[in-house]
């Protein structure tokens, strides 16, 4: 990325330049990214090709200003974090699900150093940290979405944990953007994949999290509270530009897929 698309990136998240690649800047980073750039898999169910190489990231995500899944998401992210000094490594997990976990490269995360020790980022799962956490500890760590926790497995991966509750198992080797490409494929086109089966588009809030699933339009508080109404098919359209800031070409449905092969 040249210094253009890094200006262009940080004003899309509301975000400075950083005066040095710290934890600090990270953590700033992290929050303005979940803030401004949405979870969302419209891509999916609009016929859209997700290519996650370096320039349709960034036409999608800055360009568009639309969110993405998390092959996008921290793609992108590792993309400006590099571009700014900081050192990133991909990292593949498999999400704990009720079948237990899922495919290989089932999910992305990005381990980043900085001067105060090395970081898990993430801003590609949904509903997770606001804030990067430590790699190096083991240690319970508070964040406003919970009470996060990194646990050595046998076979020398790290399971991540969110309130007692594990969410993903990341290998520790470094991948490349390439290496992802198949499990993104899966999530695309396999009927089993929930991003298939499902509409989402979610990003947090300084007060919770505003969610427009399908038509159903879900605003959470501070302290929890959900407000939850159906939006009228008239009103989809304006409901994507108030909330998340972009207008999809028609409005993203769910197609049978079924009939397709695994």
């Amino acid at each position: 990325m040249d210094d253009a698309a890094t200006d262009a990136y940080l004003d899309r998240i509301g975000a400075a330049r950083p005066a040095h690649p710290d934890a600090e800047a990270l953590r700033s980073l992290h929050l303005s990214h979940l803030r401004t750039v949405p979870f969302e898999n419209l891509s999916l169910h609009l016929g859209e090709e997700i290519d996650l190489a370096e320039q349709p990231l960034l036409d999608k995500i800055v360009g568009a200003r639309r969110g993405g899944f998390c092959y996008e998401l921290n793609g992108a992210f590792a993309l400006l974090l590099r571009a700014l000094g900081y050192e990133v490594a991909l990292l593949s997990a498999r999400v704990f699900g009720d079948g237990g976990l899922g495919i290989p490269y089932d999910h992305m995360a990005l381990r980043v150093q900085t001067p105060d020790g090395p970081w898990l980022a993430d801003v590609g799962f949904g509903r997770h940290s606001h804030f990067p956490l430590r790699w190096d500890s083991r240690d319970e760590q508070s964040d406003p979405a919970g009470v996060f926790r990194l646990e050595e497995t046998p076979e020398g991966d790290v399971d991540v944990l969110r309130d007692g509750t594990p969410q993903y198992r990341l290998e520790q080797r470094p991948r490349g953007f390439e290496e992802f490409e198949v499990g993104c494929w899966w999530h695309q086109t396999s009927p089993r994949s929930h991003f298939t089966q499902s509409l989402v588009c979610s990003r947090l809030t300084e007060t919770g999290r505003v969610t427009l699933s399908g038509r159903t339009l879900v605003i959470t508080g501070p302290g929890g509270e959900r407000e939850e109404r159906q939006v009228e098919a008239d009103e989809v359209l304006a409901a994507y530009r108030e909330h998340f800031g972009f207008v999809p070409a028609r409005e993203p449905v769910v197609a049978d897929r079924s009939h397709r092969s695994h």
